[in-house]
C-alpha cells in the first residue's frame, strides 16, 4: 500500500477507534451506553446494534426547550453519528410524552448569547449539522413541536409523528423569530402562504394537517410510533448508504443559500434582542400575560420623529 494511503487509512482507523464505545451495540443499562450516556447532561445518546442512532432531547420537564448547553450537546452527538461510518440512520426525538421540543428555555435566557457566544443559541449550527450529515435523520414527534422545536422537526430529512403531535410557531408571540430555515425553508416546505400563515398567525396544528401541508411524512397511533419509526429505520438501512448520501446532498443543494441568508438574519436579530420591543415579549412569556407589542407601533402623528 502506497505510504500516504497507508496514512490515511490508519488515521481513519484511529478516528473509528475514538468513536468505537458510542458505536457499540446497544443494549439496555450496557456499558457502552452508559459511558455514551454520561457524556451528557441535556441530551441521551443511544446507540443500536442495527446501525441506528436515538439522540433524544432530555429536558422533559422543560417540554425539552433547549439551552446553551443542550444545543451544545446536540451538535456533539449528530458531529459523532454523522461520521461514524457504523451508522446508518439517526434518529431525533424528545423525552416524555408531552413534547418533542418547544424551542429555546425562556427561563434560561432574555435576548442575551448563550452557549458559545452566537446569537440567542447556536441553534442555526445544529440546523446546518442537520442538514450536512451524509446520513437520514428521523424526526420522531410526539407531543409539542413549537417554534425552534418546529424548525428541528423541519429541517430533519423525515417526520413521523404520532397522533397527538401538535406542530406550530410562536416567535413573533414572544419577540423571536428564525431568520434562516425555519422561516426561507419551511416556505419551500409547505408553500409560501402556509409559511407565512404559519409564522404571522402563530396558531398550533395537529399532526395530520401538519401532514397534508407536508410537514409531516406520516401519522400513526400513539403507541404505533416507535414501531413505525423502527420500520422506516430498517427500510433506509437496507439502501445504499452512498446513494443515499447523495441524494441527500442532492436535495440540499437548491437550498443551501438560506444558510447564508440565516446568517445575514442572526446579525439583524442581535440588534433586535437588545430593544424593548424585544424583551416584552420574553417578559411577558414569564409573567405569563399577553405581551403589549401595540405600543411599538408608531402612529401617524410619529411620522418624522
Amino acid at each position: 500500500m502506497p505510504q500516504g494511503r497507508e496514512e490515511r487509512s490508519n488515521e481513519n482507523e484511529s478516528f473509528r477507534a475514538s468513536l468505537r464505545v458510542l458505536g457499540e451495540p446497544y443494549e439496555a443499562g450496557g456499558a457502552a451506553t452508559e459511558k455514551a450516556m454520561s457524556q451528557y447532561e441535556d441530551i441521551l445518546y443511544e446507540v443500536r446494534p442495527e446501525g441506528v442512532a436515538r439522540i433524544t432531547i432530555n429536558r422533559p420537564d422543560r417540554y425539552n426547550a433547549f439551552r446553551g448547553q443542550t444545543v451544545d450537546e446536540l451538535i456533539d452527538a449528530f458531529q459523532r453519528a454523522g461520521w461514524d461510518r457504523s451508522i446508518g440512520v439517526i434518529v431525533l426525538t424528545g423525552a416524555g410524552e408531552k413534547a418533542f421540543c418547544t424551542g429555546g428555555d425562556q427561563t434560561a435566557h432574555d435576548g442575551q448569547y448563550d452557549g458559545r457566544g452566537t446569537i440567542g443559541l447556536p441553534v442555526e449550527e445544529l440546523q446546518g449539522l442537520i442538514r450536512d450529515v451524509p446520513k437520514p435523520v428521523i424526526a420522531r414527534v410526539d407531543g409539542f413541536a413549537i417554534g425552534g422545536g418546529n424548525v428541528l422537526a423541519t429541517v430533519c430529512d423525515l417526520t413521523i409523528a404520532s397522533d397527538r403531535a401538535q406542530f406550530g410557531q410562536v416567535g413573533p408571540k414572544v419577540g423571536s423569530v428564525d431568520p434562516g430555515f425555519g422561516t426561507a425553508y419551511l416556505a419551500r416546505v409547505v408553500g409560501e402562504k402556509k409559511a407565512r400563515e404559519i409564522w404571522y398567525m402563530c396558531r398550533r396544528y395537529t399532526a395530520e394537517e401538519a401532514r397534508q401541508m407536508g410537514l409531516v411524512n406520516t401519522v400513526v397511533p400513539h403507541a404505533e410510533l416507535d414501531a413505525e419509526v423502527d420500520r422506516w429505520c430498517a427500510e433506509l438501512l437496507e439502501r445504499s448508504p452512498t446513494a443515499l448520501s447523495l441524494a441527500k446532498r442532492s436535495f440540499n443543494a437548491d437550498t443551501e443559500s438560506i444558510r447564508g441568508i440565516a446568517s445575514l438574519g442572526m446579525q439583524a436579530l442581535s440588534l433586535y434582542y437588545d430593544t424593548d420591543e424585544s424583551k416584552e415579549g420574553g417578559i411577558a412569556f414569564r409573567e405569563k400575560r399577553k405581551p403589549n407589542f401595540r405600543r411599538y407601533i408608531k402612529s401617524s402623528g410619529s411620522k418624522g420623529e
